[in-house]
């Protein structure tokens, strides 16, 4: 039952020079409110925020998912990004899943005849991580070749031996993250961090071509919005030839639905697929959302799903990996022993 919603911004000035804004959905019913997080970047989408769409009812869950499936979820302009609309939406859907589990007595692990494991995570950072390995010898990383990687460089964070993820970022244009591929740097990173996950590297032209042979590394975030997304880019990745990714990293909030969240899984770990998840820098509880959703479905892989204390400098004090879960309240949420 859900009898109205409302809305709460989130926002945090970050250090790679941008105004991180989120909005919080709060769905309420039957005494109880349900709450998802709108990850989408562009703080102007966030405003003004849509508080009147028609979502009152009786509904199942996948009922409610089809509401929303055929509701415009930008009804002032459209966003300037378009997979922000699935952002959004996963932000009512996770809501939903919220609510209802509250509704009805139990936590998200409950539902699923589930264990909730202790969760292993790796920080994601453009940043020095020295002061993080001074924190945390043993913390593993998620991070992004830059231009300013040259050869030296590469061999000091190398040396660190904490890199489990490297992030190409090919596809994004327009964004502060841009990175163009870059076949010199792509072979480099490559050599010096030789069991590390290529995440999101080109798929044609020179940069693929410099990681001929390293297609067993590949693993892909950006594009992946469905199963059919995985199979697409994984024959385009491996040049037509029926092979399956290896790893995959699971960002819950670019999949918009639940179904297609939980499609995506199934199928992916029943091809032998390793997954870890992926966080959208969010500032509320979407980020206990997906670690819930890592402790539960792939708590072993090098989850980019870092606690919110580890957003900007690195400072003492912070929770260290694996998360040991504690008693879950009812809902979509995860509470860890600190």
């Amino acid at each position: 039952m859900v009898e109205g919603y409302g809305i709460e911004r989130h926002e945090l000035d970050v250090s790679s020079g941008f105004l991180r804004v989120t909005t919080t959905v709060v769905l309420r019913g039957g005494g109880h409110e349900g709450r998802g997080e709108d990850v989408t970047y562009a703080a102007e989408d966030h405003e003004p925020y849509p508080q009147a769409l028609p979502l009152a009812g009786a509904w199942t869950l996948d009922g409610f998912s089809q509401r929303l499936g055929g509701l415009d979820l930008f009804p002032d302009r459209p966003p300037r990004l378009e997979f922000f609309r699935f952002y959004r939406r996963w932000a009512f859907e996770s809501a939903a899943l919220d609510l209802a589990l509250r509704q009805q007595g139990q936590s998200l692990g409950a539902a699923l005849g589930r264990d909730y494991r202790p969760l292993r995570f790796a920080v994601s950072t453009r940043l020095d991580i020295t002061p993080w390995l001074v924190v945390d010898p043993a913390l593993e990383f998620k991070l992004d070749p830059t231009p300013e990687w040259d050869a030296q460089t590469m061999k000091r964070i190398a040396a660190t031996g904490r890199v489990r993820v490297l992030d190409f970022k090919a596809f994004y244009e327009g964004s502060p993250v841009d990175n163009p591929p870059d076949p010199v740097q792509y072979r480099a990173a490559a050599e010096a961090f030789p069991e590390a996950i290529l995440e999101d590297p080109a798929l044609g032209g020179p940069a693929r071509a410099a990681l001929d042979g390293e297609e067993g590394r590949f693993s892909f975030d950006a594009p992946i919005h469905s199963w059919a997304d995985v199979e697409a880019v994984a024959e385009r990745a491996f040049a037509g030839r029926p092979l399956p990714l290896r790893h995959l990293n699971i960002k819950p909030s670019r999949f918009g639905s639940i179904s297609a969240l939980f499609d995506c899984v199934e199928r992916a770990q029943a091809a032998g697929t390793e997954l870890y998840g992926g966080g959208q820098f969010e500032l509320g509880v979407g980020r206990d959302q997906i670690q819930a959703l890592a402790s539960l479905l792939y708590p072993t892989g090098p989850n980019d799903v870092a606690p919110r204390d580890y957003h900007g400098d690195a400072h003492a004090g912070v929770p260290r990996s694996p998360l040991e879960p504690l008693a879950q309240a009812p809902g979509f949420g995860f509470a860890f022993r600190r």
